[in-house]
C-alpha cells in the first residue's frame, strides 16, 4: 500500500558503478535468457548448471588448523615470547626454552580453538535459512510445465520461479506476473518499508533510475513481504548483485582497538628486553669482571620482565567471555580480539529499522478533514483493508493493512485479535509462511457485505473495496485508501480545501509519520465489474497516520548503553524526520542540529565531517558509501562498533573496529562480521560490551600488576648485582619465581571486576601504562632494596657460601610476598568490591605466599640453591612489607581517583 511518507528513495546508482541505461523489456529478457514462461526442460537446466555453476556465493578463504595456529604467531606478545625461547635455546638454557615454547604453543592452540568454535557456530546458522525454491520445469519440450521444489543451489538463469509471502529471493529475477507484490530489499538499499513491485515494463520516467529502483526486478538478498509472483531468473551465484556487493568490499579489515593497543604495549616490552641483556653483560664485565658466564642470568632477567602468561591469559579471558555470551545471550564472537574491541566501543553506529524499530508500522492517529481525531476514519480504513484482503484473494495483508486491522480490532476491545483462521469464535493467528491467512472480523466489520475489490496498484497508488451499504438496498459504497495525493485528486473538493488537506498531510509526514488518505463514494448497485474509472467524485473522509513500531527492548537498551558511556549514532536510509521521530520516541535526545541528511556529507572534508559527526545523532538518507565514510571518520577519535544486516552495510561493517550482525543477516554480512547476535537486539550488544569490558579490565589489571612488579625486580637485581660479589639470584631461581608469579596471575582471567569499571570503555594506552609501570616499578624496587638491607642486617653481611644461599632465599621469599601484595592491592576496583567469598585472585595470592615461605626450607630448596632463614629476617621482612603495603595502598588509591575523574586511563 502506497502512502505519503517520509521514507527515502535511495540513490541506487551509488551501488551500481555502471551508467544508467534503459532496462530491457520483458520480451528481451526472455530472449537473453533463452527461455519461455513455460520454463526450462530438465536437460536444459542440467546443461546450464554445468555451464554457470551452482547458485551459491563464492566461498570464503579456507581456514585450516595450521592457518589458525600460524595467525596466533602473528600476535606481538606471542612473537616476543617465541624470540626469547629461541634465544634461551641458543645459550643452552633448555629449561627456560622449553617453558617459553610450551606457553607459545598453548596460546596458539587456545586461540585457534576459540576461532574454530565460533566459525562452527556461525556455519550452523546457515541451517536456519531456506534452501529450496519452487521452480517450474518440463520433462521435455512437449511436456507440460510442472512446479516442484529444488535446492536453491540448482537454480540456473532462465528458470521460472514462483514466489510467495516470506520467501527469500533466491537469485536476481525479472517478474513475469505479480499480484500485490511488495518486497523487503533493505539488505541491498536500506529502505525500511517494503517496496512495491510489478511486472509491467516501466514508463519512460523509470528508464533513468538505478537498477535497484526498477519495479520489475527483484534481487537476491531481499524477501517477499506480501503478494505473489512468477519470475524468470536472470543471474545466479557470483553474478548476482548480492555477490558483487560482497566482492567489491575491502579485502582486509584495518587493525582494531585491541590490535593497536597490543602493538603499542608490545613495543614497550621489546625496548626493555632489548636493553636489559646488554646492560647486565656490560655492567658485570666492567665492575665485576664477569663476562659471558652472566649471559644465562641476563636472558633470565629479560624473561623475568616479560609477561610470559599474557597470551594464555588474554586468550582465556576472551574465550571465557565469548563462551558466556554464547550460552547466556546467543551472541557468537567469531574473532576473539573482537570481544575486547566490543568492550572498548564508545560509539555505536546502527540502522533504525529492525534495531530501534520493528519492521512494521502501527497506527498513530486517525484525523478527520478538520485535523481533529475522528475514529470513523480508522473504521473506513479497516473496512477497506478487510474486504480488499478477502475479495482480492490476497495471500496476506501488507504491513499497513495489518496495522489498520490491528488498530480496528483494538478499538473493538479485542486487543489480541490480529490474525486467525476464519472459524467463528477463534482469535486471529498467523499461518505458516506462504500459507493463506484469513480473519475473524468483529461485528462492526461484518455489518458490511463485500461486493468487489480493486487491490493496490503501484501505478494507481490506491486500493478500493466495494461493499453493500447497511440499511440501504440498491446502494454500494466505494471505500478508497492510499497515497494522499492520489486520493485527493479523485475527491470532489474545492482547490482551497485540497491544498489545505495536502498541507495537513505534508505537515504530518514532516513529523516522521506515514500518512494514508481515506475517501468514500456511494454508487447505485450493479452487476457489472467495478473498474478504476469508478474511483472519482469521492468524499474525503480523513487521514490515518502511522509510525514505526518501536522495538520492545530498544528504549531500555539505549539507556543501558548511555550509562556505559556509549554514544549511539543512527545511520539510516530513511527520511530525516522519520529517523528523528523514532529516536525521540525512544528517549534518545535529538535536537534539530543533531539530524543531518547524508547528502551534506559529500561537501565536507574528513576533518569537517569528524567535527560534524561529533555532534550529530542521526545521518539520514545514507548510501553504503556514506555509512562507510562516517564510520571511518569516527574511528579516528573513537572505538567504533557498527551493527548492520544488509549487503549495503558491508563496507561500514568492515570499516568499524568491530562489525556486528544479527543471526538473520545476509550470509555474506554474517560471515564478515566479528560478532553475530541471536537477534537484532540492542540488549544483546549491551551484554557483549559488558563482557568485553570485563575481559579488558582483567587483561589491563594483569598487565599493570605483572609488569610493574617485574620491572621493580629487574631494577633491584641490576642494582644489587653491581654491589654483590655474586649474582643476586641464580637463573633457575629467577625462572621458578616468574613461573610461580605468572601461574598465580592466571586467576585474573577468572576475576570479576567491580561494576564501576563496566561503565567506561577499556583500552590499553601505552603511554599511561608506561607511567604506571615507572611509578609502581620504582616503588617495588625500593621495597626490594630495603629487603637487601634487612638481609644484610640479619646475616651480618654476606660473603660466605651459606650467606649467598641465605641471601638468595631471602630475596626469593620477599619477591613472592611483594608480588602477592601487588596482586591484592592493585587489583582493579578492590576498594568497592563486594564479595561474599574470597575471589580467585585472593586464593592465588595466598598460594603465592605459601610457596614463598615454604619452598626455601623444603626438600626442593637445596636443588634450587635455597635454604632456611633465621627468625630475625622474617621480623625485619614483616616491617618492610607493612611499610610497602601502606605506600602501595596510598599510591593505588590516588591512581584510582585519577581514573574516576578522567585524569588517567584504566
Amino acid at each position: 500500500m502506497a502512502e505519503t511518507t517520509a521514507s527515502p528513495t535511495p540513490d541506487a546508482q551509488q551501488d551500481d558503478p555502471r551508467p544508467p541505461a534503459a532496462p530491457p523489456t520483458l520480451l528481451q529478457v526472455l530472449r537473453e535468457t533463452a527461455t519461455t514462461p513455460r520454463g526450462l526442460t530438465e536437460a536444459e537446466a542440467q546443461a546450464r548448471l554445468a555451464r554457470h555453476g551452482e547458485n551459491t556465493l563464492p566461498p570464503g578463504p579456507d581456514t585450516t588448523w595450521p592457518r589458525r595456529v600460524a595467525r596466533g604467531l602473528r600476535d606481538p606478545f606471542t612473537a616476543v615470547l617465541l624470540c626469547l625461547g629461541l634465544v634461551s635455546a641458543a645459550v643452552l638454557a633448555w629449561g627456560t626454552a622449553a617453558v617459553i615454547l610450551l606457553l607459545v604453543a598453548l596460546s596458539c592452540v587456545l586461540r585457534a580453538t576459540g576461532e574454530h568454535r565460533a566459525d562452527r557456530s556461525t556455519a550452523a546458522l546457515r541451517e536456519l535459512v531456506a534452501t529450496t525454491v519452487t521452480v517450474q520445469r518440463r520433462a521435455d519440450e512437449d511436456a507440460p510445465p510442472v512446479s516442484r521444489e529444488i535446492p536453491v543451489g540448482e537454480l540456473v538463469p532462465g528458470d521460472i520461479v514462483r514466489l510467495g509471502p516470506g520467501d527469500l529471493i533466491p537469485a536476481d529475477v525479472r517478474l513475469l506476473r505479480a499480484r500485490g507484490l511488495t518486497v523487503h530489499q533493505s539488505a541491498l538499499t536500506g529502505e525500511s518499508a517494503p517496496v512495491p513491485k510489478h511486472a509491467d515494463d516501466p514508463p519512460p520516467s523509470y528508464r533513468s533510475a538505478g537498477v535497484l529502483e526498477q519495479p520489475q526486478y527483484c534481487f537476491q538478498g531481499s524477501s517477499v513481504a506480501s503478494g505473489s509472483a512468477t519470475a524468470v531468473v536472470t543471474a545466479t551465484g557470483a553474478r548476482t548483485r548480492f555477490a558483487a556487493a560482497h566482492a567489491h568490499g575491502p579485502d582486509r579489515r584495518q587493525p582494531g582497538a585491541f590490535d593497536r593497543s597490543v602493538h603499542g604495549v608490545s613495543w614497550i616490552l621489546i625496548r626493555f628486553m632489548l636493553l636489559t641483556p646488554p646492560l647486565v653483560l656490560m655492567a658485570n664485565a666492567a665492575l665485576r669482571d664477569r663476562g659471558l658466564e652472566t649471559l644465562p642470568f641476563a636472558v633470565a632477567v629479560a624473561v623475568g620482565l616479560t609477561p610470559e602468561m599474557l597470551p594464555v591469559l588474554v586468550t582465556t579471558c576472551l574465550a571465557r567471555g565469548a563462551a558466556r555470551l554464547a550460552r547466556a545471550h546467543g551472541v557468537i564472537v567469531r574473532r576473539l580480539p573482537a570481544l575486547h574491541d566490543l568492550g572498548a566501543v564508545d560509539v555505536l553506529c546502527l540502522d533504525k529499522t529492525g534495531t530501534l524499530t520493528q519492521d512494521r508500522p502501527v497506527v498513530h492517529r486517525a484525523l478527520g478533514p478538520d485535523g481533529r481525531d475522528d475514529p470513523a476514519v480508522l473504521h473506513w480504513a479497516a473496512v477497506n483493508a478487510w474486504w480488499t484482503l478477502h475479495l482480492a484473494d490476497l495471500p496476506a495483508p501488507d504491513a499497513l493493512d495489518e496495522a489498520l486491522l490491528e488498530a480496528a480490532f483494538r478499538e473493538t476491545d479485542e486487543p489480541d485479535a490480529l490474525m486467525a483462521h476464519s472459524v467463528p469464535g477463534e482469535r486471529m493467528a498467523h499461518d505458516g509462511p506462504g500459507e493463506r491467512m484469513t480473519y475473524n472480523a468483529p461485528d462492526e466489520l461484518m455489518a458490511y457485505d463485500g461486493v468487489a475489490a480493486l487491490p493496490f496498484d503501484p501505478l494507481r497508488r490506491l486500493a478500493t473495496a466495494v461493499v453493500r451499504t447497511p440499511g440501504r438496498l440498491g446502494t454500494h459504497t466505494l471505500v478508497v485508501k492510499g497515497d494522499v495525493e492520489a486520493v485527493l485528486e479523485r475527491c470532489a473538493l474545492p482547490d482551497a480545501d485540497r491544498a489545505r488537506l495536502h498541507d495537513l498531510a505534508a505537515h504530518r509526514a514532516g513529523d516522521g509519520l506515514r500518512v494514508l488518505a481515506v475517501a468514500t463514494a456511494e454508487r447505485p448497485a450493479r452487476i457489472r465489474a467495478h473498474t478504476p474509472a469508478d474511483e472519482r467524485g469521492l468524499t474525503f473522509r480523513g487521514l490515518v497516520t502511522l509510525r514505526d513500531a518501536l522495538a520492545p527492548t530498544a528504549a531500555a537498551a539505549l539507556r543501558d548503553l548511555t550509562d556505559r558511556g556509549v554514544t549511539v549514532k543512527v545511520l539510516t536510509g530513511d527520511h530525516p524526520a522519520t529517523a528523528a521521530r523514532a529516536c525521540r520516541d525512544l528517549g534518545l535526545p535529538v535536537t534539530a542540529d543533531a539530524v543531518v541528511s547524508a547528502g551534506h556529507v559529500d561537501t565536507l572534508t574528513d576533518a569537517e565531517l569528524a567535527e560534524l559527526a561529533g555532534r550529530t545523532t542521526v545521518f539520514a538518507r545514507c548510501t553504503p558509501e556514506h555509512k562507510a565514510r562516517i564510520t571511518r571518520v569516527l574511528r579516528t577519535a573513537h572505538t567504533v562498533g557498527f551493527l548492520g544486516d544488509g549487503v549495503n552495510d558491508l563496507p561500514a561493517l568492515r570499516a568499524a573496529d568491530v562489525g556486528i550482525a544479527p543471526r538473520d543477516a545476509a550470509d555474506v554480512v554474517r560471515e564478515g562480521a566479528d560478532v553475530v547476535l541471536a537477534g537484532k537486539d540492542l540488549t544483546a550488544i549491551a551484554h557483549g560490551i559488558a563482557a568485553g569490558r570485563e575481559a579488558g579490565a582483567n587483561i589491563a589489571t594483569y598487565l599493570r600488576v605483572t609488569l610493574s612488579s617485574n620491572l621493580g625486580n629487574v631494577i633491584a637485581m641490576l642494582s644489587t648485582g653491581l654491589l654483590l660479589p655474586f649474582l643476586p639470584m641464580l637463573p633457575a631461581q629467577v625462572l621458578v619465581q616468574n613461573l610461580c608469579f605468572d601461574a598465580a596471575q592466571l586467576a585474573f582471567a577468572y576475576d570479576r571486576p567491580h561494576p564501576r569499571l563496566l561503565t567506561r570503555p577499556t583500552l590499553l594506552h601505552p603511554r599511561d601504562l608506561l607511567r604506571f609501570l615507572t611509578g609502581f616499578g620504582a616503588l617495588n624496587a625500593v621495597a626490594d632494596l630495603a629487603t637487601f638491607g634487612a638481609l644484610a642486617l640479619a646475616l651480618h653481611g654476606p660473603g660466605t657460601g651459606d650467606d649467598q644461599a641465605e641471601f638468595h632465599s631471602g630475596w626469593f621469599t620477599e619477591n613472592l610476598l611483594t608480588q602477592a601484595l601487588v596482586m591484592l592491592l592493585l587489583r582493579t576496583g578492590r576498594h568497592a568490591a563486594e564479595r561474599r567469598a574470597p575471589s580467585p585472585v585472593t586464593w592465588a595470592a595466598a598460594a603465592l605466599v605459601a610457596v614463598g615461605l615454604a619452598l626455601p626450607p623444603s626438600p626442593l630448596g637445596p636443588p634450587l640453591g635455597l635454604t632456611s632463614l633465621p627468625g630475625l629476617y622474617y621480623a625485619l621482612l614483616t616491617a618492610v612489607l607493612a611499610v610497602y603495603a601502606a605506600c602501595l595502598a596510598a599510591v593505588g588509591s590516588r591512581h584510582e581517583r585519577r581514573g574516576r575523574t578522567g585524569e588517567g586511563k584504566p
